[in-house]
């Protein structure tokens, strides 16, 4: 899928499966908490915890797709464009930060 379609795919099925978009604020809130989960999940994948017993069945995956849902019902609620969004993006970081990390001897091999 092209963002785009993630943006219309996401946003009919809030209007036909989820009734209507939560406001604003509530999906700020939640995507704070699916972004908490995510951590949780890496810091005990990659990181140093463990895992307790009934956290086996966590999957990375899933995680990261609850982000994207909810940041891209935030998207949709605001009215953002998140290809043109993107484009912007790198283009500012692309000229922002064209030697700066080439330069930076901590990123070196």
């Amino acid at each position: 899928m092209t963002i785009k379609e993630v943006q219309q795919t996401i946003d009919q099925w809030i209007k036909t499966t989820g009734v209507r978009y939560f406001s604003e604020l509530t999906n700020m809130a939640i995507l704070t908490e699916e972004v908490g989960e995510l951590a949780r999940i890496m810091a005990r994948t990659y990181g140093d915890q463990s895992f307790k017993k009934d956290e086996s069945s966590v999957q990375l995956g899933d995680e990261l797709a609850d982000v994207l849902f909810v940041l891209v019902c935030i998207a949709n609620q605001t009215g953002v464009d998140l290809t043109e969004a993107l484009k912007a993006n790198l283009e500012k970081k692309t000229s922002r930060d064209a030697s700066r990390h080439k330069k930076n001897p901590k990123l070196r091999n």
